[in-house]
């Protein structure tokens, strides 16, 4: 009741991840990594600092750090499935989810784990709880989102969870392991200033990180037939 219903969607999701790819925490001798991020905490906002009771029979600092605080999911995660590789939390905005991903990739290919789990949760309290649009801010006038439209006005937010398990290509297939998917090549930038604003999404940036990313991977850019993207409300 006292911890934020994030870390535990999180943990209950990269434990389901663990075990549909075949692993199971207890008994597993590698070393497994948790890379996380968390969205903001309403729960405690709207829930928890108006049980007087509860934050007298806990304690204001257990319940705004341990079981809540968005720093201490990776390493909730690290902790309860007794998992000893590294355990990094990743805040990044909109971004933070792929960025730890990114993050997790690295991890393996420098030998610092050899697997990783890598996703973050995002819940809105009360989720039946609207919002007002107001200029400047990039939430949609008219509570449509139309990414890549030129009539797009803005983002809207759900809530989720979402959890990947990463290991290196070669001992996937050593190991005989189920490959859903092989990330060839993967990068990271930011625009600096380039944009129009700070909210802003930034062409140049962005394509100079696909472009990163091709080169890292060998891929012919031609070559390519399907992409899938993030409508970028930032």
């Amino acid at each position: 009741r006292s911890v934020d219903p994030q870390h535990r969607l999180f943990l209950e999701i990269a434990w389901s991840a663990l075990e549909h790819a075949g692993y199971d925490a207890d008994r597993t001798p590698a070393s497994v990594g948790v890379f996380a991020a968390c969205g903001m905490n309403s729960y405690m906002m709207y829930h928890l600092v108006t049980n007087q009771e509860l934050m007298d029979s806990i304690g204001e600092w257990l319940i705004r750090h341990t079981g809540n605080d968005m720093n201490f999911l990776a390493t909730r995660v690290s902790y309860q499935m007794n998992l000893k590789g590294p355990a990094l939390n990743v805040q990044t905005a909109c971004s933070s989810a792929l960025v730890g991903i990114h993050l997790a990739w690295q991890s393996l290919l420098n030998g610092e784990c050899d697997l990783a789990l890598a996703g973050a949760p995002t819940v809105s309290l009360p989720q039946d709880k609207g919002y007002v649009a107001k200029a400047g801010e990039i939430l949609s006038p008219d509570g449509h989102c139309r990414p890549f439209d030129a009539a797009s006005s803005g983002t809207l937010f759900g809530s989720g969870t979402g959890c990947v398990v990463l290991k290196r290509l070669e001992d996937a297939l050593a190991d005989d392991d189920q490959v859903l998917a092989v990330i060839a090549g993967s990068a990271i930038n930011n625009d600096g200033s380039q944009k129009v604003g700070y909210l802003a999404p930034s062409v140049d940036g962005q394509a100079r990180a696909v472009a990163e990313a091709l080169a890292i991977s060998g891929v012919d850019a031609e070559s390519i037939s399907y992409v899938e993207a993030h409508g970028t409300g930032t």
